[in-house]
């Protein structure tokens, strides 16, 4: 797709119903079971919170309502740090038990080793680079990255390693469109692209940002395509009245039973 310059469109999902959804599409060319289900999902305050187990929670069910997307899956924040067994132990559980085709790291230069262990077992590595949300209190927030020379270079420098270990394709995060472009170009691999402007090789949003769901904060690089949050206020609203006004349910949503057998029913209970 990069060599015929089509656009990869990656959208994310964390349960079945999501991934029923982005699979009857086929122009979602990969399923992301990102860490922000952390937040979106499970109401914690970062993806720093997310567990193992947890994450592979979700990749099962999303595995389960997944046909044609590629499918990959971030790896939790712990899961890849401590030693480089203990990476490989939870990678390989993450494919076997979430039924994942592919896993995704945050880091740069110094994951390097990392990612070309995994690969070199056989898994295939999705690299993360620019604003790295698992390092958000050592970054000093969530903030766009690249943006002075020394940062730039940096990023460069940590693309090409990554790509040179492995990886087969990189999300930009957070960074000048100019410093995308120029990645994109320089790459061999995919570059997706989210918050890092218009010349990617693909993009990624997250899906309660994309439906309009999410209620938090709204990144400058979102673009809600849906209002879901509208319609599903609205239908709590009018379930509730529904309920509270005794109109639902109504006699044709309502199971019968023939007369003459209520009859001797209620005989037999005098």
């Amino acid at each position: 797709m990069k060599e015929e310059k089509t656009p990869i469109t990656m959208l994310t999902a964390y349960d079945y119903p999501s991934a029923l959804a982005c699979s009857s599409n086929p122009l979602v060319d990969i399923t992301l079971i990102g860490d922000s289900l952390a937040q979106v999902c499970l109401g914690y305050k970062s993806t720093t919170e997310l567990s193992l187990s947890e994450m592979i929670h979700h990749t099962r069910a999303v595995a389960r309502g997944t046909t044609h997307p590629f499918l990959v899956a971030d790896m939790p924040f712990g899961s890849y740090q401590i030693s480089s067994e203990d990476t490989a132990r939870n990678a390989v559980k993450l494919i076997q038990e979430g039924r994942v085709e592919a896993l995704k790291l945050e880091g740069g230069s110094e994951i390097r080793d990392t990612v070309r262990k995994l690969t070199g077992m056989g898994i295939p590595v999705m690299a993360h680079v620019g604003l790295l949300p698992q390092r958000h209190v050592s970054m000093s927030g969530y903030k766009v990255q690249g943006k002075d020379v020394d940062s730039a270079k940096r990023i460069i420098s940590d693309v090409l390693a990554l790509e040179e270990a492995g990886a087969f394709s990189v999300v930009l995060e957070a960074i000048p469109k100019e410093l995308a472009a120029y990645v994109t170009k320089r790459l061999q691999i995919p570059t997706i692209g989210i918050g890092a402007g218009p010349y990617t090789d693909g993009q990624v949003l997250v899906w309660d940002d994309m439906m309009g769901t999410w209620a938090g904060h709204k990144a400058k690089f979102v673009r809600r395509f849906g209002d879901l949050k509208a319609a599903r206020d609205s239908a709590i609203q009018k379930y509730a009245e529904a309920v509270k006004h005794r109109t639902f349910p109504d006699h044709s949503e309502s199971y019968t039973i023939d007369k003459m057998t209520w009859e001797e029913i209620s005989r037999t209970m005098e």
